[in-house]
């Protein structure tokens, strides 16, 4: 099996298209070989995640919430100051909802790399 590697300007596109182009070529289902069960996606490089375009109200509005497994301790942090963090993050989990959640997901998901 031979892994290609392909890179992606994201200037000026909205986040929820590029994801699922991301985790099409991360599952590889644009070969023709593809089998569900199998591993065969290629990498995914991703260019100018800090100009990734956000639709609608998503900044003000959205709110990422995690667990730390202590009582009590559920911790949240809005859309706009993860992207002001880290837009590569952000991406990252938008990719990472659209893939299959199975075993192969955290190899997949291991393929995505990111620039600045």
């Amino acid at each position: 099996m031979e892994r290609k590697t392909h890179t992606i300007d994201a200037t000026n596109k909205v986040l929820g298209r590029l994801a699922t182009q991301i985790a099409i070529l991360l599952q590889g289902k644009h070969k023709l070989g593809f089998l569900p069960d199998k591993d065969v996606g290629d990498f995914v490089m991703v260019k100018n995640v800090d100009k990734i375009k956000i639709t609608g109200k998503k900044i003000k509005q959205k709110i990422y919430y995690h667990h730390t497994g202590y009582l009590g301790s559920l911790k949240k942090v809005s859309y706009e100051k993860l992207f002001k963090k880290s837009p590569a993050e952000i991406l990252r989990k938008a990719v990472l909802g659209m893939l299959p959640k199975n075993k192969l997901r955290p190899k997949r998901i291991k393929r995505l790399k990111t620039e600045l």
